[in-house]
């Protein structure tokens, strides 16, 4: 069975363009592929941030971990075995201040667990999760998505292939705010292109 993870990053819950684009992504994909499992995180409504315990647990022997690390731990672990578990990831999220909103931020870290999805080797970082493709819904008043003042985009592209997922197909919606019908059309143009995930990266080429 395929699975579909789909992360929302918006703050609001009415009249998100990311949130609403997302949804319409996730559907084109459910449709392309009959039968996938759909797994959704709100990361405004679920964030939780690192703490000391958090971090400690991190790098403690699996064996020795209190029981606070692994409570602590215990969130984190979740979202990893669904990282861990997905075929496809959809992060639909607005650009807030010209970069993620610090609820993304804090899946982000919850994910990233040494010897869980990435590893440390004497000529660098190995990602731990390769063969997933992933789709990023992108949203923005007035910041050009890939622009010089982007600071969201090329992040979360390099925060994927860090992990090991480099196949990340970009979907902007930019200048809503002087071209919002415009830019929701062309969004919605490059998810209606999806024949199905398997060729997605022929049918809709990251932007860039």
């Amino acid at each position: 069975m395929t699975t579909i993870l789909h992360i929302n990053a918006s703050g609001r819950q009415d009249g998100s363009v990311s949130r609403r684009l997302g949804s319409a992504l996730v559907d084109r994909l459910r449709t392309a592929v009959p039968g996938s499992r759909i797994v959704r995180r709100e990361a405004a409504a679920e964030a939780q941030f690192l703490t000391q315990t958090w971090v400690e647990g991190t790098f403690a022997d699996p064996d020795a971990r209190s029981p606070e690390q692994e409570q602590a731990l215990g969130f984190s672990a979740a979202l990893v075995a669904e990282l861990q578990a997905a075929d496809h990831i959809v992060i639909s999220t607005p650009i807030y201040n010209f970069s993620i909103p610090a609820c993304l931020k804090a899946w982000i870290d919850q994910i990233c667990r040494p010897g869980m999805t990435f590893r440390a080797e004497p000529g660098g970082f190995v990602g731990l999760v390769p063969d997933k493709k992933a789709y990023l819904i992108i949203a923005s008043g007035a910041t050009e998505v890939r622009g010089p003042i982007d600071f969201a985009t090329d992040y979360l592209v390099h925060i994927l292939g860090f992990l090991g997922i480099t196949d990340v197909t970009i979907i902007p919606a930019h200048h809503l705010l002087d071209h919002h019908d415009a830019a929701i059309r062309n969004a919605r143009a490059q998810i209606e292109a999806i024949a199905a995930p398997a060729h997605a990266e022929s049918v809709l080429p990251t932007a860039g």
